[in-house]
């Protein structure tokens, strides 16, 4: 075949020679580049292509005509159709691998840096029945039974799931059972499509450590009849559920929460044990999902700071207080910010429930409220969502130049660029970066970058 052949529906044959950043394939065919999602890197594969451009080309895994030493056997019996996760089909130390290199290459060919101090991969016990949070959308199928599960990778077909190898074990008897009850009321399933019907989503949530449990079901608006009784008897069934509540969102929307809940019956909260700290984790409260490997993180940050108990600490994009408590413990004083007010009020009621007194939090955007600060602090610790810092954000930071930044991003990508600009000049240094799987079966992977300014990296203390 040549270049001018490169048609959409043609097959072609391609050995896997890497992974891209979001989890396909990577092969070359006369000399341009084809992604295809479920293979691994020494496959060599027939491939359909389905979305063909002058250069590269996506395509579908027809038929796998010699294995990868590191493929094997998906734990889940719809891994295949199910856009959960797109890695069951790698063994576990490959794609630890892959995911350091995925934050090399992102240091290396967005950020400029050379050879970037990236660590092996920080990870938990187990690659599977991680997950604290589930959050399924639900539908209707053929036959009119309510199902729950996650899209077909590439559509919005839902593959029905009544237990899923990723989320903590004790979470799947209310998945299988719940989809029941919602049948049993009649209660009309949303339609997205035609912006009818009521419940859109199940949430369930678990405190690994305490084992206590919320259901959240995301409607459209509150009349759902005998919610209230249903509510009750889950809470008789499930010992460990301790509060039902209704999320509504009535917007036209493919975000999940709308912005208020109410609790049906028990408590809007559960509490969960991290650090040594007890948390309470309301239904929409960001958590990361993996909470052992989030610890895992923590002491290596905790480490590699290395507090004295005199320094001054800015914890931006701080959330709930995650890790804002738990170095507040080792510090002098320590600052958090966060954009959502609810957010906040959580983090004050945390500080209270373990008797933190010198931390203080305030509500605003982070680039707004980080130069008003008035404080050079010594450390300035940044975990911000997956589209970075604002720029101002990174301008206050080169302004002020605290001793030390941490930077704790869920897509490297935008952390490269971030950190281009920080040690732009050679104003600061890389001195760590620590990947961390807080995902495990997929492509995402989490880093911690530790910055220190350059006139103090050679024969400093501080790392």
């Amino acid at each position: 075949m040549t270049k001018t052949t490169w048609r959409q529906g043609e097959l072609i044959e391609v050995t896997i020679a890497d992974l891209s950043d979001t989890g396909d394939g990577v092969g070359r065919f006369d000399e341009r580049v084809v992604f295809v999602p479920d293979t691994v890197p020494g496959d060599r594969v027939i491939v359909r292509l389905v979305h063909v451009k002058p250069k590269y080309a996506h395509g579908k895994l027809e038929q796998l005509l010699q294995a990868s030493p590191h493929r094997i056997r998906p734990s889940c019996i719809v891994a295949d159709k199910c856009g959960g996760c797109q890695w069951q089909h790698i063994n576990y130390e490959y794609q630890l691998a892959a995911k350091q290199n995925q934050v090399i290459q992102a240091l290396q060919r967005i950020g400029g840096f050379v050879d970037p101090p990236v660590d092996p991969v920080l990870t938990a016990t187990s690659p599977l029945g991680y997950r604290n949070k589930a959050t399924y959308p639900l539908g209707i199928s053929a036959t009119g039974q309510v199902q729950a599960g996650y899209y077909q990778k590439g559509s919005h077909q839902l593959v029905n799931l009544n237990q899923c190898p990723v989320q903590d074990p004790r979470l799947n008897p209310l998945l299988a059972e719940v989809k029941q009850d919602i049948q049993k009321h009649g209660w009309q399933i949303y339609d997205e499509q035609r912006h009818q019907g009521q419940v859109r989503h199940l949430s369930l949530r678990i405190g690994r450590r305490t084992g206590k449990m919320l259901l959240t079901l995301v409607v459209k608006d509150w009349n759902l009849p005998e919610i209230e009784n249903q509510a009750q008897e889950w809470l008789q069934r499930y010992p460990q559920l301790v509060g039902v509540s209704l999320n509504r969102n009535s917007d036209r929307t493919n975000t999940i929460f709308g912005t208020e809940t109410r609790c049906i019956v028990g408590v809007p909260y559960l509490r969960e044990k991290f650090a040594e700290l007890e948390f309470q984790v309301r239904p929409d409260t960001f958590f990361q999902v993996y909470t052992e490997t989030a610890e895992l993180l923590l002491q290596v940050i905790q480490s590699e700071l290395n507090f004295q108990g005199h320094e001054v600490l800015i914890d931006a994009y701080c959330g709930i207080g995650t890790l804002t408590l738990p170095l507040a413990k080792q510090v002098r004083q320590a600052t958090g910010l966060e954009l959502q007010p609810e957010a906040v009020q959580q983090a004050i009621l945390n500080a209270q429930c373990n008797e933190i007194k010198n931390v203080t939090f305030q509500v605003g955007a982070v680039e707004k409220l980080l130069p008003q600060m008035g404080i050079i602090p010594d450390v300035v610790l940044l975990d911000p969502p997956r589209k970075g810092c604002d720029r101002a954000v990174i301008e206050s930071l080169m302004k002020s130049k605290p001793p030390r930044i941490v930077y704790v991003s869920c897509k490297v990508a935008t952390l490269a660029r971030d950190l281009k600009l920080l040690c732009q000049d050679g104003l600061y240094t890389i001195a760590r970066v620590q990947p961390a799987d807080f995902f495990p079966q997929t492509a995402h992977v989490e880093a911690a970058a530790f910055l220190v300014l350059s006139h103090l990296s050679k024969g400093s203390e501080f790392f």
